[in-house]
Order: C-alpha cells, then sequence, then structure tokens
C-alpha cells in the first residue's frame, strides 16, 4: 500500500473535527511551500521607460493626430 493510502486511510480514523484541523494544517504547509518554490510577483512598474528610445524623436501631439486621422479613412 501506497503512503498516500496508508494515510488516507489513518485519516478516516480520526473524528471529524481533527480530520478538518488535518486539512487546516496541510493547506498551511503547502501555501508556504508554493511561497517558497514560486517566483516573486512582479511590477508592471517595471516596464517604465522600456523601448523610449523609439518614441525619441516623434512628437506625441502630431503622433495622436495621426492615428486619429486614419481611424477616419
Amino acid at each position: 500500500m501506497s503512503n498516500y493510502q496508508e494515510l488516507l486511510e489513518q485519516a478516516k480514523n480520526l473524528t471529524p473535527e481533527e480530520q478538518l484541523k488535518l486539512v487546516e494544517n496541510l493547506s498551511i504547509l503547502i501555501r508556504q511551500q508554493l511561497k517558497m518554490t514560486s517566483k516573486p510577483k512582479r511590477s508592471i512598474l517595471e516596464l517604465r521607460g522600456l523601448g523610449k528610445e523609439i518614441w525619441g524623436n516623434i512628437d506625441a501631439q502630431e503622433y495622436v493626430n495621426q492615428e486619429r486621422d486614419s481611424w477616419n479613412g
């Protein structure tokens, strides 16, 4: 019998209160393990300034005007 099956059989012998406590503790354990192995969250602010050299010689208002004009055909 596998470890999982053995643990499941043991859990069946616990009271409902003990089973709930076991589930809660397992959830905490899993969350802690996921935090340790997961990638850190990224911020959208890390993209600030990315590609700014592309827009360096373009007038913003002129660009917007050209885009608006293209909508009208």
